[in-house]
């Protein structure tokens, strides 16, 4: 059986404060006090995200970036041998464990690279955390905090489009045959859907998926909402047309776009992470994720090296069952560990002392 530790008690604090998204400022004052006790430099900004900095205070920099808050849902809190139970285990306060773990140990190896760990809020909502970011300067590499696996390394995240159609009809009797608005609506649906069935020949991660979350209506009046997950080649603006067409007129309400995130496998990130990995005797393993996450809302603003890792099985993500294991929890702790060093080593002294000016990593600019 695992030992407790300090990375253990970590994570069972984490998981032992309640943080739904909307009330995080408990877990970011744990979270805070954590990491000033072990030497962070810590702040809270605007948002009421937590940051945690370990060396240097200029130069390169690698964030850490994971989130604080989870969806709503109590799951009892213990522990079964070596699994933790509870609400965040595996979404994500697995995955923002292991970094500050990781963090506080690559700082004592004194590497010459500064390392900034940010557990966000609001992610399981509509990311006010992660947007906020986006008035903060660029990092060199970027690892986000979601479960993967210990053994694998997460490389994209589907994009969102979610949007509402509105339907109107005049007034008729029942017995008429015109169609009423909450017919056109369903219509509308089962249209989209058809389309998207078009294409399933294609991956998942490049297909769109669209997803019905809401239906109302009555004789003059109905709306449908619908969250689609769209792929990396995805037009918004060419699918807001086709979204017309086949409303026959009706009222389209963009509600938000998210584009769709994903790396190469040769970027340096996955491949610091992958390397550390094989150390460790594991087979690294490339996933493509069906869902989103903050990557989607900074990749666009920081187009740096960036991979998702975190210990877990994402299948938990959200559900009354989720755990992770302690012994993958510890080991995701030593590779992320790993692959801090490694990109550090590979991390080029900086060309200017001031501005937003390219930084090499891995003998390459980015």
């Amino acid at each position: 059986m695992v030992a407790v530790g300090p990375e253990v008690d970590l994570l069972l604090s984490l998981v032992e404060t309640p943080s739904v998204s909307g009330d995080e400022h408990a877990i970011v004052a744990r979270l805070a006090a954590h990491m000033a006790d072990r030497g962070f430099r810590v702040h809270v900004d605007e948002a009421g995200n937590v940051h945690g900095s370990v060396g240097p205070s200029e130069g390169g920099e690698i964030v850490l970036l994971g989130h604080v808050d989870t969806v709503p849902g109590e799951v009892p809190v213990r522990r079964d041998g070596d699994v933790l139970h509870g609400r965040g285990t595996v979404d994500a306060k697995g995955p923002l464990a292991a970094m500050v773990c990781a963090a506080e140990r690559f700082a004592r190896t004194g590497a010459a690279a500064r390392v900034t760990v940010i557990g966000a809020v609001g992610e399981e909502a509509d990311s006010p955390g992660a947007r906020h970011l986006l008035e903060r300067s660029s990092p060199e590499a970027l690892i986000i905090g979601e479960p993967s696996g210990a053994h694998a390394v997460g490389i994209g995240y589907k994009g969102v489009f979610r949007f509402r159609a509105r339907f109107t009809r005049p007034a008729a009797h029942t017995s008429s045959d015109q169609q009423t608005a909450a017919e056109a609506a369903s219509e509308f649906w089962e249209a989209l859907r058809r389309r998207a069935d078009t294409g399933r020949s294609a991956p998942l991660f490049d297909r769109t998926l669209p997803s019905l979350v809401r239906m109302d209506g009555d004789l003059e009046s109905a709306t449908a909402e619908v969250s689609c997950r769209v792929p990396s080649n995805f037009d918004a603006d060419a699918f807001a047309a086709l979204l017309e067409g086949l409303a026959g007129g009706a009222g389209i309400e963009v509600l938000e776009y998210v584009p769709a995130v994903r790396a190469s496998r040769s970027n340096p990130v996955v491949r610091a992470l992958s390397a550390r990995i094989r150390e460790r005797g594991g087979t690294p393993a490339a996933k493509l994720k069906l869902g989103t996450s903050d990557w989607n809302v900074v990749g666009a603003h920081w187009p740096v090296p960036t991979a998702a890792y975190g210990p877990g099985d994402s299948r938990l993500c959200h559900t009354a069952d989720e755990r992770v294991d302690l012994t993958e929890y510890l080991a995701s702790i030593d590779i992320l560990t790993g692959a801090l060093l490694g990109l550090a080593e590979s991390m080029e002294p900086p060309v200017a002392a001031a501005g937003d000016v390219p930084i090499g990593i891995g003998g390459r600019t980015v």
